[in-house]
């Protein structure tokens, strides 16, 4: 978009420059043709002061003189250049006109014949080289480099140069022809020429600091753009003002005009000579310092063209200040080779920049610059006919005599001569398309767009074929394989124009081409006529002109490898930044497709791990008790909320054969799986020990700690409360396997079943003693895991154990079933929305 708009921008200020150029040219060529039939001025004004100067003979034999002030034509006052022009024009060669003029305060009245001119050779070939060539040569290379590369600031101060040198070289012409622009362009055009003719030593300073690399770095330079460049910027914005003021009245600016000629003769002019100097300067340095052979050549190039085109000129120059004299005419022998010279400025740069590409402007799939060149230039030359068609027939249809039918036919012929135009324009474009037989295609914005688009692309696959394949088209490169890291080995991942990209093409990690690769992580190119070390037998194979590495960081992923292109053209600097930088947003792709491979990867492990878990959870609730069996005058729950999938902790209820209920809660080490496997262990073994209803839980413990400790790592074992309550008796024997002591709740008192002995699992042998208590009506058992009493809240406090005999107070009118629930609900007020950080169970007795 971006790209789109300031195009639109260079397409607007073309059309202005070649409607002005235009007009000129034809304003000028009409003037030349009828040079003898129109009248030419006889004197000119010098500002501020409205002296005659530059007289011609009829003017002198008519009684005037240098240093004579005008004051009117005619009758009609003048005091500027442009009512003075308007006079003239309004007659023809061989009329009189009357002037007015003082002289030491006596009025004097001349009658002054009007003459008209002759053109030679000489100034015919000076018309045809500086009027039309140059401007219209610099304007084609201007622009046309500008409409390729509208963002690049170099583009711009070509154009900029281009544009005011051609101003330079019509000189005087084009100002004398811009007289007679009465209507509004008049002003317009005196501001630009002013503008750009003044500014020329400031582009010429500014290309010759930033060519070809766009850099301009040294103190010197600095100083130089603010010290030159801003006070010839300053000066030219107020000759274009001065300019435009003078048209109409000489002494408008007449105190600004005097002091700006006072700097003119002390400083501007050596400004001036600072700032072109600044350029030969730089373009000699940069020639004297380059290290490639094609930047040598171009910068030699450049600085013998340049100085073969302005030399002549500038001895002049020089000349006319030594000699006093201000002016030379087309009779003069020396001027004429001076001004022809002029022409080489622009056919240098031309070469330079077109044959040499000295600022990367090929366009790469249509043979470089020269297509560009070809294709705008059909338009341009389309345009320029087209107005010249319009204006032709608007000069016929001005004719004497011309009317009706006539106009009516010209018209008519005009329309189809453009309609023939068009298509004489579509025919030759075809031409070319076949003569090129390309598309023409901005290489570096589809290069940019390329390195901006792999980053999105997350498959290796569809990712390298749209690398290689845009690569290939844009710049015509037939053969490239993407190698890529494969089990120690960079084999081809992908590959265009080869005939089979087999094994032979396989190369080490460490060979001396990926340790090249990975220790520079920059662009190779590759001589294979005169090969370097690191350049073997298989990268002779692969064909390679440029090597451009993919690496992330510090490790090489794979490289690319392009063949020569089509062209036989070596990669420009310009290709290989390019592509260096499509190669480093194509290594950042390929680890990203990596890492979304490994993601998914894990993300799908991470699925059936979690199926897995889920299966394990749903195994390890069934393994909980779903429902007690009915015990009279006994009112019993109990429940576990695991920290994660599974957990450790566990409860049971098992119903002995005598009517016996069996108690148990356990809490193994750990969390997770491991410790799921385990509270499955200990379950069977409880289980398969208290169904056999053995007469001392002691003895029944120990062989229970046995089985655990064989059945386990050494790392795991388990705190383990079991217990039998009895419900003739009310009489409920235990052992507690260092867990948290159960608590009964008696009334006001609180005792603490604690009789036991070790840690199930941890020790071999381990004594174990068993405890005994009666419970009455009314009291209320609690077996807990530590995940109740050490729930932590966002500050790291623990629920601790007053809290939860608190909670189990201010429950104690509840079933077992909602006292449960109304402790979980305590322990979750007070946690705030804390993560649980272990496994909670709760089992609840209430005698009734």
């Amino acid at each position: 978009m971006a790209d789109r708009r300031n195009v639109i921008w260079v397409a607007i200020l073309f059309a202005v420059c070649v409607f002005f150029e235009g007009r000129f040219t034809f304003d000028s060529l009409n003037d030349a043709f009828h040079a003898a039939e129109q009248a030419r001025l006889p004197f000119a004004i010098k500002s501020p002061t409205r002296e005659l100067q530059a007289l011609t003979k009829e003017a002198k034999a008519a009684g005037l003189a240098d240093g004579d002030r005008i004051v009117a034509v005619d009758g009609l006052a003048v005091r500027g250049m442009a009512p003075l022009t308007a006079a003239i024009n309004a007659h023809r060669a061989g009329d009189s006109i009357q002037v007015a003029v003082t002289r030491k305060d006596a009025d004097v009245n001349a009658t002054v014949h009007l003459a008209g001119d002759t053109i030679g050779a000489s100034q015919w070939a000076l018309i045809i080289f500086l009027n039309y060539l140059t401007p219209w040569f610099s304007i084609a290379l201007g622009f046309s480099v500008l409409f390729l590369r509208p963002r690049d600031p170099l583009a711009w101060l070509l154009m900029l140069l281009m544009l005011s040198f051609g101003q330079i070289a019509q000189g005087n012409a084009l100002v004398g022809t811009l007289l007679g622009w009465g209507d509004w362009m008049g002003p317009a055009a005196m501001v630009y020429n002013a503008l750009l003719s003044a500014t020329w030593p400031i582009w010429m300073m500014l290309f010759g600091q930033y060519f070809p690399n766009r850099e301009s770095k040294g103190r010197w330079n600095r100083i130089t753009r603010w010290a030159v460049g801003v006070p010839l910027a300053v000066f030219a914005i107020l000759s274009a003002v001065v300019s435009v003021a003078e048209l109409e009245d000489a002494t408008a600016l007449s105190s600004l005009e005097q002091v700006l000629d006072q700097f003119t003769r002390t400083g501007v002019l050596l400004l001036m000579m600072v700032a072109i100097s600044t350029f030969f300067i730089n373009i000699f340095r940069k020639w004297a310092y380059a290290t490639g052979p094609d930047e040598r050549r171009r910068l030699k190039l450049l600085y013998f063209g340049a100085t073969a085109s302005l030399t002549p000129l500038f001895l002049l120059v020089i000349a006319s200040l030594i000699l006093q004299r201000i002016q030379f005419t087309s009779s003069d022998w020396e001027i004429i080779p001076a001004l022809l010279a002029l022409l080489l400025f622009p056919l240098t740069l031309a070469y330079v920049i077109v044959v040499e590409k000295a600022m990367d402007l090929k366009v790469a799939i249509r043979q470089g610059l020269q297509y560009a060149l070809a294709k705008r230039g059909v338009r341009v030359l389309m345009v320029l006919a087209t107005i010249a068609v319009v204006l032709i027939g608007v000069h016929l249809l001005n004719q004497p005599g011309v009317r009706g039918p006539q106009q009516l036919a010209l018209i008519a012929v005009m329309i189809v001569i453009i309609i023939r135009l068009r298509v004489l324009a579509e025919t030759l474009r075809s031409w070319i398309d076949r003569r090129f037989f390309r598309e023409a295609v901005d290489t570096e914005r589809v290069l940019r767009e390329l390195g901006d688009n792999v980053r999105s692309i997350v498959e290796v696959q569809p990712l390298l074929q749209t690398v290689t394949s845009t690569i290939s088209n844009v710049l015509h490169v037939p053969r490239i394989a993407v190698m890529t890291l494969q089990n120690g080995y960079f084999a081809p991942a992908y590959a265009l124009g080869y005939a089979a990209p087999g094994p032979h093409m396989h190369f080490s990690a460490s060979s001396a081409v990926a340790e090249r690769l990975g220790r520079s992580r920059e662009p190779l190119r590759v001589s294979l006529t005169r090969p370097e070390s690191w350049v073997d037998q298989q990268v002779a194979e692969l064909g390679p002109e440029l090597l451009l590495p993919l690496a992330v960081k510090n490790r090489l992923l794979g490289f690319l490898s392009l063949g020569p292109k089509r062209s036989e053209e070596p990669y420009t600097p310009t290709d290989v930044a390019l592509l260096e930088s499509v190669a480093s947003q194509t290594g950042l792709a390929l680890e990203n497709s990596r890492l979304t491979e490994a993601v998914a990867s894990e993300i799908a492990q991470r699925e059936r791990l979690n199926r897995e878990l889920e299966i394990a959870r749903e195994v390890q609730q069934r393994l909980f008790p779903q429902s007690g069996p009915e015990i009279a005058g006994l009112d019993y729950a109990g429940k576990c909320r695991p920290a994660s999938s599974v957990g450790g902790d566990y409860y049971d209820f098992v119903l002995m054969c005598d009517g016996r209920l069996g108690i148990a809660i356990g809490d193994i080490s750990g969390k997770g799986v491991p410790a799921a496997l385990l509270m499955a262990s200990l379950q069977a073994s409880l289980r398969g020990l208290a169904i056999a209803n053995p007469p001392a839980l002691g003895s029944m413990m120990e062989n229970l700690n046995r089985l655990i400790y064989d059945a386990s790592p050494s790392n795991r074992y388990a705190t383990f409360f079991y217990g039998v309550y009895d419900p003739r008796s009310r009489e409920f024997m235990y052992v507690n396997g260092g867990h948290n002591p159960p608590m009964v709740f008696r009334g006001d008192e609180l005792l603490r079943l604690e009789e036991g002995g070790p840690v199930v699992g941890l020790f071999g042998p381990a004594q174990y003693t068993q405890g005994s208590i009666r419970l009455e009506s009314g009291d209320t058992l609690l077996l807990y895991t530590d995940g109740v009493s050490e729930a932590m809240n966002n500050e790291d406090e623990e629920f601790d154990e007053e809290r939860l005999i608190a909670a189990v107070r201010s429950g104690a009118r509840l079933k077992a079933t909602d006292l449960i629930d109304h402790i979980m609900i305590a322990c979750d007020e007070f946690a705030a929305g804390a993560p649980q950080h272990d496994d909670m169970t709760l089992v609840v007795v209430r005698v009734e």
